[in-house]
């Protein structure tokens, strides 16, 4: 679970704790990212210039590391390491697009958890930001290919701090390359809205996650699946 912020904050409690309640109420494992932004804590790198184009390299760092992580301790967590999947929103939406298509290593290994794959197994990009640059193209850093995991969309038209091209572009770079995603685009709903009520469609959202998630994502490997089986993470 990776909470939006701008890459300068994060908004832990509406596009972090809330959703992890949620998440956790559908019997799924939520594992909440707590990445590096200057308004974070001590340990942010005044020195390391990671604000620049691209952004933050250090949440980057942070993300793949943490998917090494639930991924090497899968058994004492009771996961299942092949059904690990991101969910970001605003910024973090941007994080789950990195994730997603970077797959070298944005750091030197340091330990046996480093050489688990930092691949997700599915992804979820809610209203995402800095896919869109300048002149109206995808952001180049990103190598969207064959490689990306089966991805979820969605943004609402009128989003007041992310143009709706964040979402446009990715999808279109997604179809090009052959891979499975859902996009889903509403007139109105704005930005930043996590699980609370928006008074508009866009607020059912999570019923078409879920589906979503039943019914690509997971697939037959979900419904396969008993209910003393391990639990997907996110």
């Amino acid at each position: 679970m990776f909470p939006g912020g701008g890459f300068r904050i994060l908004a832990i409690d509406i596009e972090g704790t809330e959703i992890c309640d949620w998440i956790s109420s559908r019997g799924i494992a939520c594992v909440l990212l707590k990445y590096r932004v200057p308004g974070s804590n001590h340990h942010w790198d005044s020195d390391c210039r990671c604000h620049i184009t691209p952004p933050v390299p250090l949440a980057l760092r942070d993300a793949q590391r943490a998917i090494r992580m639930v991924r090497a301790q899968a058994e004492s967590l009771g996961v299942a390491p092949d059904r690990i999947g991101v969910i970001g929103f605003s910024a973090g939406g941007y994080l789950v697009a990195q994730v997603s298509t970077v797959r070298e290593s944005a750091y030197l290994p340091k330990d046996r958890i480093d050489q688990e794959s930092n691949r997700p197994d599915f992804a979820i990009a809610m209203y995402p930001g800095h896919l869109c640059r300048a002149g109206g193209v995808l952001d180049p850093s990103l190598p969207v290919g064959p490689h990306v995991p089966p991805t979820f969309l969605l943004q609402a038209w009128d989003d007041p701090v992310d143009d709706i091209c964040n979402s446009t572009l990715y999808a279109r770079a997604l179809d090009a390359a052959g891979v499975s995603a859902e996009v889903h685009l509403f007139a109105s709903g704005g930005h930043a809205f996590g699980l609370r009520p928006t008074g508009q469609p866009i607020s059912d959202w999570p019923k078409l996650v879920e589906r979503w998630l039943q019914t690509t994502a997971l697939g037959s490997h979900a419904h396969a699946a008993s209910a003393s089986a391990p639990t997907p993470a996110q």
